[in-house]
């Protein structure tokens, strides 16, 4: 059917996302093999290579186990939902009175949750890992509609909840370096005697 190469766990470390940490339900991998590249990988690198052992580790310990041929948006946005449990961002809810206060006075019953940055930077890098491992740009599932759609609306709900606007970044021309303006030296005068 589909040409999408499995998922390997063969990775020398613990695999956990940042706010996963030491729960006793964060998936691990372990192996006993290590990179025989001479040159470290990018601390993106790294990152991304341990976010998709970790998918590919959720896919396994999924009922039923699951194929990536067979992952779609939908399984996705499960992902997605999954690691909420893990998150450090608290996210008030609109009967909460700190609803929209960056900074709140006090402590509230409002659940923790992922971070949208996290998601999104996270997807980012499981959707290049994706296509490097051989599944083609059009049948990426962290590319998929519903996946894009789920992280604008964690967004909004986001920055209303917290009081934080998400304003896209305007790209900065780099500086262009100014001319200072010289006054131009004054023409000698002819020396004399010159004709």
């Amino acid at each position: 059917m589909n040409s999408i190469p499995e998922m390997e766990s063969s990775n020398s470390e613990n695999i956990s996302f940042n706010n996963i940490g030491n729960s006793p339900t964060a998936m691990s991998v372990s192996n006993s093999s290590s990179p025989s590249s001479s040159t470290a990988p990018s601390r993106y690198e790294n990152q991304k290579r341990r976010d998709w052992n970790t998918f590919g580790q959720y896919l396994k310990n999924h009922r039923p186990p699951l194929s990536l041929s067979r992952c779609s948006g939908a399984h996705v946005l499960e992902f997605l939902r999954y690691l909420d449990q893990f998150g450090k961002t608290k996210v008030h809810t609109p009967i909460c009175p700190f609803y929209g206060h960056p900074n709140p006075p006090a402590p509230c019953p409002c659940p923790l949750r992922q971070a949208w940055g996290s998601l999104d930077a996270l997807i980012g890098r499981l959707r290049a890992a994706f296509e490097e491992n051989g599944g083609k740009p059009e049948a990426n599932p962290f590319g998929a509609r519903a996946v894009r759609l789920y992280l604008r609306e964690v967004r909004d709900l986001q920055s209303k909840a917290r009081g934080v606007s998400y304003e896209k970044k305007k790209r900065k021309r780099p500086p262009q370096q100014q001319i200072q303006s010289l006054p131009l030296p004054l023409p000698l005068p002819p020396p004399p005697g010159a004709a």
